[in-house]
């Protein structure tokens, strides 16, 4: 099993939602998240001011899958998910031990 995190736009989660559902994922975890990467944030002009923006609002998506659908999902939130501009996010997969389902108490790809 495989855990794939993305932190994409606020503005294109619902297609990246669209992309995975059509690639049998069963569910998802979204958290509303604020960071930066290598453009360290910018700067807006407000009333003739100037303002550091350093955290950039993104959204985390969250998803538990089987191994053999890994590249399909990736693929999937890479294509809804680009734009071609800076900031358009990162995609991480790490790969899980265990699940376990607390009300049946399942255990591994069952659980899912």
């Amino acid at each position: 099993m495989k855990k794939v995190e993305a932190i994409i736009r606020p503005h294109l989660l619902d297609a990246v939602r669209n992309a995975l559902q059509e690639v049998d994922v069963k569910g998802m975890t979204v958290s509303e998240v604020q960071g930066y990467g290598r453009q360290r944030g910018h700067t807006e002009t407000y009333r003739g001011t100037e303002y550091q923006i350093e955290f950039i609002p993104k959204i985390k998506v969250e998803v538990i899958i089987p191994d053999d659908i890994e590249d399909m999902v990736v693929h999937a939130i890479m294509k809804a998910a680009r734009t071609g501009k800076f900031g358009d996010g990162k995609i991480f997969v790490t790969t899980l031990d265990d699940v376990i389902r607390i009300r049946t108490g399942e255990r591994g790809e069952a659980a899912l």
